[in-house]
């Protein structure tokens, strides 16, 4: 038993009732995370606005249309422009943005900020920037932990469409504030404010998104999202650098072809390298899920849905015996936790199953312990009634052949992470009838 969840297992039968006093089975972990009671405080410590109400004088409504979840950088900056390409998922008719320093160690000031629709490369579509104000400024100092939200933006918003957010930044950042590995291509210019510029002048590109943690559009159909919250799967890691073709963006395509699901907004907020119960190995990995659940999916404009497929790393990355080891009731317990969060504010949470990783690339990574406790966490998902429902990423791309691997077609390369065919089986695999419930 890790300490943090042993000085709270007395907790575990009170939360438990709670969980199941709607009569699902009650499936016990030994070691339950009691922390949902934080999250309001969380909330209020790191200034994270709720989810945004219609607009009664439109009759319109903001729903997130992206998301990348914030975590702690190294990469500083200074007199520079940070071109950031983000895909979406629904359209609107107006835009505005969210900007994070949560991880920053000092105040961020930033110059100027401007969206528009991205061409190709650093380049955007002529006579598609517009200026984003904050409070009717055209600059903002963002304090150190803080976020802020842009004042709105009149701008047509296709979906599934590119749009560039250009961030200049006049001073010194210190580390930034940023969501790493993120697979597309972002750029960052040399000295000097050109977020208006057609062609931004590039003095190096980076796969991180910097400072930018969510955009919005503003829509005539009521809000309704999916959050889609995990780890480097999620985060579509391994797949092609600025395809889209991860997991939850084939998702979007999906439910967007379907006219029966209304405009349906999907946010991925997955972390490479990220864990469950402990912060990942690295600071880029980002804060437990446990901790960062209120802000990535609780506060989600328009969010309705919840998937979960996090917990391989929690096996991977810390040995049976070492201080940070877990097994599978750990993980159900802070499934559990997840759960009755999401509940709480009347959001559907859907379990995703572990997807196979023996033979990976990565050292140490693997063993029958850790196995073990996968299959033990995906025979509880499957079987427990914990989750709203469940979708069995595990069976979506697992070898018949070999059924502890991705099959080699889905696999790209290090035997953990899909490739593109792979995170297409992913979505696929998703029953779109878990989305036309009605509101």
């Amino acid at each position: 038993m890790n300490s943090v969840t042993g000085m709270l297992s007395a907790k575990r039968h009170q939360a438990e009732a709670v969980l199941f006093s709607n009569g699902q089975r009650n499936c016990r972990g030994p070691n339950l995370i009691a922390w949902a009671t934080l999250g309001a405080a969380v909330i209020a410590l790191l200034g994270i606005a709720p989810p945004a109400a219609a607009d009664p004088a439109s009759g319109q409504h903001w729903v997130g249309t992206w998301g990348a979840s914030p975590s702690d950088g190294a990469t500083a900056f200074s007199n520079q422009t940070i071109r950031l390409i983000v895909h979406t998922s629904v359209g609107g008719n107006s835009v505005r943005v969210r900007l994070s320093n949560l991880f920053g160690p000092q105040s961020l000031v930033v110059g100027s900020v401007h969206v528009a629709h991205s061409s190709a490369g650093a380049s955007i579509t002529p006579g598609s920037d517009r200026p984003v104000t904050f409070s009717g400024a055209s600059s903002v100092t963002i304090p150190a932990g803080a976020l802020v939200l842009s004042d709105p933006v009149d701008l047509d918003v296709p979906p599934l469409s590119n749009l560039a957010v250009s961030i200049y930044v006049p001073g010194n950042t210190g580390p930034a504030t940023e969501h790493n590995l993120g697979m597309q291509m972002n750029y960052i210019s040399t000295p000097g404010d050109h977020t208006g510029a057609a062609d931004l002048p590039v003095s190096a590109t980076a796969q991180s998104w910097f400072f930018l943690s969510g955009v919005e559009v503003k829509t005539t159909t009521p809000p309704r999202a999916i959050v889609t919250f995990g780890d480097s799967i999620t985060d579509g890691y391994c797949s092609t650098v600025g395809a889209n073709r991860r997991w939850p963006n084939v998702l979007a395509e999906r439910v967007l072809a379907d006219r029966s699901l209304r405009n349906l907004a999907v946010i991925d907020q997955g972390i490479s390298g990220n864990r469950i119960l402990h912060n990942g190995l690295i600071p880029v990995f980002g804060p437990d899920a446990l901790a960062r659940f209120d802000r990535d999916v609780l506060v989600q404009s328009g969010v309705k849905y919840v998937i979960v497929l996090e917990g391989i790393n929690d096996f991977g990355h810390a040995a049976p015996g070492t201080p940070e080891a877990v097994n599978a009731d750990d993980i159900i317990a802070g499934y559990l936790q997840l759960i009755a969060r999401a509940h709480e504010r009347g959001l559907k949470i859907f379990g995703g199953t572990l997807t196979p990783y023996k033979g990976t690339i990565f050292a140490g990574y693997y063993n029958d312990v850790g196995e073990a406790n996968r299959e033990a966490v995906n025979h509880w998902i499957r079987t427990s009634g914990a989750f709203d429902a469940v979708i069995d990423f595990e069976a979506a791309v697992q070898d018949p052949a070999n059924p502890l691997q991705v099959l080699p077609a889905y696999d790209c390369g290090d035997h953990l992470h899909p490739n593109d065919a792979g995170y297409k089986a992913m979505a696929d695999s998703i029953d779109l009838s878990l989305f036309r419930d009605d509101d």
